[in-house]
């Protein structure tokens, strides 16, 4: 008798799990779909988010004009556009309409060293550009295009963070010693 409640027991949880990874995955589902319709609804292009994305909070301002946003991944993970753009697991900032600023949680490749992109405009009215305003000292250019959809996103392994790591501490030793250098 033991054997058979237990054995009813084990069939059961096992039913159970895939209809609590299915909603699991559903409520992933539907956090990326609210997070690429505020941006869309903002003026900005989904693709600026990658695929990926496990949870997604708004606070809308109530002047309707924006709000705060924090978006969170499943990993910290790199998309590649022109150039490589990491993501942090938590992406946050504030929305405006056609701009995020400020930003966090996002950093840009140039040549061999990252850089954090602070801000994100696309002109209004449309010029067909989006312009990253990163580590405060380069503003870049991309094709609005590039954005359309969602990237893949290849998740970190740890040589990456390292690199990424060492190239974000050499980032803001050389800022460092700019400002020694000023005053």
């Amino acid at each position: 008798m033991k054997f058979i409640l237990l054995f009813v027991f084990f069939l059961l949880s096992l039913s159970l799990k895939p209809s609590m990874s299915s909603s699991a995955a559903a409520a992933a589902a539907a956090a990326a779909e609210s997070a690429y319709e505020v941006l869309q609804s903002h003026g900005l292009p989904k693709g600026l988010l990658p695929k990926g994305i496990t949870e997604f909070r708004f606070d809308d301002d109530g002047g309707g004009g924006g709000g705060k946003f924090e978006a969170v991944l499943e990993a910290p993970c790199t998309a590649k556009f022109e150039s490589g753009v990491h993501y942090n697991a938590t992406v946050s900032g504030a929305l405006s309409y056609g701009e995020i600023a400020p930003l966090s949680g996002v950093s840009a490749q140039e040549l061999f060293l990252w850089f954090p992109v602070l801000g994100i405009r696309v002109d209004v009215p449309s010029s067909g550009l989006i312009h990253f305003d990163v580590g405060g000292v380069v503003h870049k250019q991309f094709p609005l295009s590039l954005f359309d959809s969602p990237p893949d996103c290849t998740p970190d392994d740890d040589d990456d963070q390292s690199t990424s790591r060492i190239g974000k501490l050499r980032y803001e030793l050389d800022r460092a010693e700019a400002r020694r250098a000023v005053v």
